[in-house]
């Protein structure tokens, strides 16, 4: 069982109505980027999906950009103005070079950063993806809240955080396994926060069920998932496993923001719960709100 792979599932799968428009939020991703993706799709003859999901990995992954296209995607993503070209509000040259900067320096520089996957996971969020995938955009949502986790820390005032794993390319087995464990509490958070305003009811398993199917998640990975759909909530076990480790804390915090639609009075008490029972300060917690688009800037 891989849970980068359950992680991308889940992405793909669709974790709630506002899930795909928080992450792109927190990207930076503009409408610009949607509209260069239907064209792109239009001018292959693809769909919105699939060629743009290897274009980005591509460009963000640090591969070839292929040109004129690497260098319009670039653009529109963030990456730097160019003579003639107009920002697009933000993008992902603007969330490595404002939410990422401290981070580079302080591991030798953002090849040392796990954000090859945010190529993937921007595919995902614009229709593509499939089995193939899963791994890499579960790898681009740990980096995604990875950064907004040092984010909102080094934003508010806390002393030298430290890089949490999903934001850290790992470069030994020791490192690997901190990842792997720290994939499977983020996940473990979503799927809990998902059950906030009740139980998850069985029309919901099944349409997670049919579209891990469709994927291609195997059969581990699907009564690993069903199991954890099923049982209680584990609020407090999630919360002991975290203590004392802030950056994994705020992890969790913005993974739960992305997989609920928090438009309950239930699931706004269960964020103060989990926020408090994992330390997290409200100019942290109203910070990672802030960058998924629940709160102005």
């Amino acid at each position: 069982m891989n849970i980068g792979e359950l992680l991308g599932a889940m992405v793909q799968s669709g974790m709630s109505p506002s899930s795909n428009d928080r992450m792109k939020k927190s990207l930076g991703v503009s409408k610009d980027l949607d509209n260069l993706a239907g064209n792109l799709g239009d001018s292959s003859g693809q769909s919105g999906g699939g060629g743009i999901t290897d274009m980005l990995s591509s460009v963000l992954g640090g591969g070839k950009s292929g040109g004129g296209i690497g260098d319009l995607l670039s653009s529109v993503l963030g990456g730097g103005q160019k003579s003639g070209a107009t920002g697009a509000g933000g993008g992902i040259g603007d969330l490595l070079s404002n939410m990422l900067g401290d981070a580079g320096k302080a591991v030798g520089g953002n090849k040392n950063l796990a954000v090859g996957g945010l190529g993937a996971l921007i595919g995902s969020l614009l229709g593509g993806g499939g089995k193939s995938v899963g791994g890499a955009v579960g790898g681009g949502l740990m980096a995604l809240v990875g950064a907004l986790a040092f984010n909102a820390l080094k934003g508010t005032g806390q002393a030298n955080p430290q890089i949490p794993a999903g934001l850290l390319e790992p470069n030994t087995d020791e490192d690997q396994k901190l990842l792997d464990q720290s994939s499977e509490l983020v996940l473990r958070a979503m799927i809990n926060a998902t059950k906030s305003d009740g139980q998850v009811d069985q029309n919901e398993i099944s349409r997670i069920m049919g579209k891990f199917d469709e994927i291609g998640v195997d059969e581990d990975g699907k009564n690993y998932l069903i199991t954890q759909l099923q049982k209680p909530m584990e609020t407090e076990k999630l919360i002991a496993e975290a203590q004392g480790q802030p950056e994994l804390a705020a992890q969790m915090y913005a993974a739960s923001l992305l997989a609920i639609e928090v438009d309950t009075q239930k699931e706004k008490n269960y964020l103060d719960q989990l926020a408090a029972g994992l330390g997290l300060e409200p100019r942290v917690t109203g910070r990672i709100q802030q960058l998924v688009g629940l709160q102005p800037a």
